[in-house]
Parts: structure tokens; C-alpha cells; sequence
């Protein structure tokens, strides 16, 4: 345990060369207390957004007992962690071999699809068991979200009630899911689709076990601040009350995103300055992905023992690969002096941030520690201390 410091003090004490994880469980336990007590129905952490076992632990700790894995490779890594959590395998396309083990070894019942040749492996798979929860996947639009996810997967409108039929026929439970994409800024992202699942419903004339309204919760970032979170629970509660489903019929979602972007932050070190470019330690290769191919901007500040008494300027950054697409274009808004030598922390990275990294050119993560501060930027109102107040521990 290190003296009570924050992203400075540490970036002081250490001043590190490589950069430097910092991970904050209170920020991470609070957003899992929110959908398990707030969200109408189940939550289904989607592992894909950050694979780390101390987080993935941590959720289950603060209430999230079911996990949304994508691969066998996190199948078993969830179900090492976790012996008594519920593992639904909500890929549309999976290998036969994953199926199988993922079934037979791994406990795993539920399953998506979104193909009637997809169904048939999942039966030949399973050996036709009899105890399967079968979540056909509908595509639904993505025009009110940041990331679009609505071309890959999902049955068509036109091809739904054969693939629902069949999927009824073949599950013990039968359940209908989609995607509206990454970072949805409105709460009418999910009604509309909810929309679309009534007209599936009622145009295969099937009973309904499960609606999962997948993931697409969003973060705060800059340049989006979406509505607060009960917003969207409640636009949800009130478009699934009114689906022609039977009473016992369960509301899923699976959050990515929204559970895990606060728990992480990132401190870099500025290797060069370029006019308004500044090379950077980390990068597209690193933890920065979506900054450097999606356009994502994060929250950054400058780590000073002074406060810059220059304005503002916005800056983009070149990560440490020789590569030219390792460029995060922003802009991000930083002190007009900032210079070579100094810290930069980068927020809001605990989505996609380290389940994303390689080892690129021979750069890598650097030393992780956990931080009991604030995060940078929160979408959770009951924050209960101020940024900056806390203790850090190496991990």
C-alpha cells in the first residue's frame, strides 16, 4: 500500500516509461448495483468488452450472476472464474465444436442464432437436448447509436418467422434478441426495436420465453452525455409490458459498455510534440483502438504539479508503433503548453481499452494499479467522493 495519492501523485512517484493501467473497482461496483437493482429483468455482463478476471469477479461480487460470452475462450474463462454463473453463448455463428463443449463441459444452455443452419447445429451439436434456451437474433436498425451493428448479425423481417417457428419447435425456451448498436444516445433506440420484435412475434404466432434487448448501453464521453440510465430501463420496462408475451416471459439485456468503462484510465507519457500532434506511449495498437479507428474521443488531463495557466488547445496524438495508422485524431482538448516529458491520463478506457491490445512493433501494457479516486467522467449520479481522494494499490 502506497501513501494516499491520485493519477498525478502516482505519474510523480513512478514516472513511469511505459504506460500505466489505473483501476477503479468502486466506480465499476457501482454501475453493476445500478442494473442489478434498477434494470427490469436480468443482466448479462458481455464479456467481450473487458475480459479481466479481477473485473469480471468483481461484477459477480456486486450482483451480476450471468455472463454473455462470445467465443469457448471466454466460456472457459468465465466458467474457471465462476463455477456458479449462468453462461449464455449469444454468438449468431459458432463453431460446432464450441457448441458442443461449450454444452457438454461447460453447462452452457443458451444459445442465439440467427439462420435455420445455425439451429441445426446447435441441435446436432447438443444431441438434439431437450433443455435449450434458443435466442433468435432479429436485425434491427442502429441509427441512434455511435456504432453501428446492425448489418453482421440478425434474421430479417422477411426470414423471421420461419427461423422463430423452428427455433420454437426445437427450445425449451424460446427467446428473441437484437442489437442496436454500440453507444445508443436515446432511450427510443430500444422501443423502436421493441417494435420490431411485436411484428415477429405476431407474425409467426410463436410463445415467447425471453426478449433480450441486448447491449448498446451507453457511457459518457466527449461531445456525449446521454439521458441517465432509468431513462432507458424505463422506455424498456414499458415497451416489453405491452409484447404480446405471457406473464412469466423474462427481459434480458446484456451491458458491455456501461458496466466497465468507468473501472479503467490510462496514464501516458509525451515523447515528442509536433506543433498540435504529440507522440505518445500508447496507441491503435494499445489501448487507444477505437481513438484511432472509430474516431473515439476520451476525456484526457494533463498531469502537472502546477496547473498550466495556458488556454486549452486541441491536440492529436501518434502512439509509439511505426506505423502511420497508429493516430487518434481527437481532438483532444489540452494545455497550449504541454511539452515532451510530461503525463497525460486518459479516461473512460475500461471498455475495449484492454481487450484490445497487442503487442505491436514490441510495445505493450505496462504495470496496472488499483485506485480507489473517482474516474474521470461518471454516468452513475451517486458518485460519493471527490476525483483525486483515494489510495492505490500495485496490482
Amino acid at each position: 500500500m502506497h501513501e494516499p495519492h491520485n493519477a498525478l501523485g502516482l505519474a510523480r512517484a513512478l514516472q513511469p516509461v511505459q504506460p500505466v493501467t489505473l483501476n477503479r473497482r468502486r466506480a465499476a461496483a457501482r454501475a453493476a448495483r445500478c442494473f442489478v437493482e434498477k434494470f427490469p429483468g436480468r443482466t448479462l455482463y458481455a464479456v467481450k468488452a473487458n475480459p479481466s478476471p479481477s473485473l469480471i469477479t468483481l461484477l459477480w461480487e456486486n450482483g451480476i450472476t450471468d455472463y454473455d460470452v462470445a467465443s469457448i475462450a471466454e466460456v472457459r474463462l468465465v466458467r474457471g472464474l465462476l463455477p456458479g454463473a449462468a453462461l449464455h453463448f449469444m454468438h449468431p455463428v459458432k463453431a460446432e465444436e464450441a457448441i458442443r463443449e461449450a454444452y457438454f463441459e461447460h453447462g452452457v444452455r443458451t444459445f442465439s442464432l440467427d439462420t435455420i443452419e445455425e439451429l441445426e447445429k446447435i441441435v446436432r451439436a447438443t444431441q438434439a437436448a431437450d433443455d435449450l434456451t434458443l435466442c433468435v437474433r432479429i436485425r434491427v436498425s442502429s441509427e441512434h447509436s455511435k456504432l453501428s451493428l446492425a448489418s453482421k448479425f440478425g434474421v430479417t423481417p422477411q426470414e423471421s418467422r420461419d427461423v422463430l417457428i423452428a427455433a420454437r419447435q426445437a427450445s425449451d425456451a424460446l427467446g428473441i434478441c437484437f442489437h442496436v448498436g454500440s453507444q445508443a444516445m436515446t432511450p427510443s433506440a430500444y422501443t423502436q426495436a421493441l417494435e420490431r420484435v411485436r411484428a415477429a412475434i405476431v407474425e409467426s404466432g410463436v410463445t415467447v420465453d425471453v426478449v433480450d434487448v441486448g447491449g448498446g448501453f451507453p457511457s459518457v464521453y466527449p461531445g456525449m452525455t446521454p439521458p441517465p440510465l432509468e431513462s432507458y430501463f424505463a422506455a424498456i420496462h414499458r415497451a416489453f409490458e405491452s409484447l404480446p408475451v405471457s406473464y412469466s416471459s423474462e427481459l434480458w439485456c446484456e451491458p458491455g459498455r456501461a458496466l466497465c468503462a468507468e473501472y479503467s484510465s490510462l496514464i501516458v507519457r509525451v515523447e515528442k510534440r509536433r506543433g498540435d500532434e504529440l507522440f505518445i506511449n500508447d496507441g491503435a495498437y494499445g489501448a487507444l483502438f477505437d481513438a484511432a479507428h472509430v474516431g473515439w474521443r476520451f476525456p484526457v488531463e494533463l498531469l502537472r504539479d502546477e496547473a498550466s495557466e495556458t488556454r486549452d488547445m486541441p491536440f492529436s496524438f501518434y502512439g509509439p508503433t511505426c506505423d502511420d495508422m497508429d493516430h487518434m485524431a481527437g481532438p483532444f482538448m489540452l494545455p497550449a503548453d504541454v511539452k515532451a516529458g510530461d503525463f497525460i491520463e486518459i479516461g473512460m478506457l475500461g471498455a475495449y481499452g484492454c481487450a484490445m491490445r497487442t503487442g505491436f512493433n514490441g510495445f505493450g501494457a505496462g504495470d496496472t494499479y488499483e485506485v480507489d479516486d473517482e474516474p474521470m467522467d461518471t454516468l452513475y449520479g451517486d458518485a460519493e467522493r471527490p476525483r483525486y481522494i483515494g489510495n492505490v494499490v500495485k496490482l
